[in-house]
């Protein structure tokens, strides 16, 4: 049976050689793998994968640490997270907005991959206008 680490490798390759994946490029770094893809509500989105002991997990960054109506975008990131299932919005260290996935390893498949990846982009898709949109009108 094969290691997490290296189903997720496989994955990965998989995306960027199909030509109807949005994933246009990958490459790995200090033991994680770097995945970008294309959006439609902005040019790109990389996603950073790595397998750890226990689980696989992921991490893209989503926006800036809000400047103005903190309070509401906090609020519709909580709000958003009530919808997803694999993937949920975080505020990292350095207080940005990143969507954070994991995956337990003994529910590693391509399958499941795909499945965090597809949300991450939907997340994507359908927080980053209303992010912005949000520190424009405050």
């Amino acid at each position: 049976m094969p290691r997490p680490a290296e189903i997720l490798a496989g994955v990965i390759a998989r995306w960027v050689a199909d030509p109807d994946s949005d994933v246009v490029y990958s490459e790995q770094l200090d033991g994680r793998w770097a995945a970008r893809m294309r959006q439609s509500v902005r040019e790109a989105t990389t996603v950073w994968w790595w397998a750890g002991e226990r689980s696989v997990k992921a991490e893209a960054y989503l926006f800036p640490a809000p400047a103005r109506q903190v309070e509401e975008v906090y609020r519709f990131c909580l709000a958003r997270n009530a919808g997803t299932w694999r993937s949920r919005i975080a505020v990292d260290r350095e207080g940005d907005i990143v969507i954070r996935a994991r995956v337990a390893n003994e529910h590693v498949t391509a399958a499941e991959l795909d499945r965090v990846l597809g949300e991450i982009y939907e997340l994507v898709e359908l927080t980053f206008p209303t992010l912005v949109r949000l520190q424009r009108s405050g």
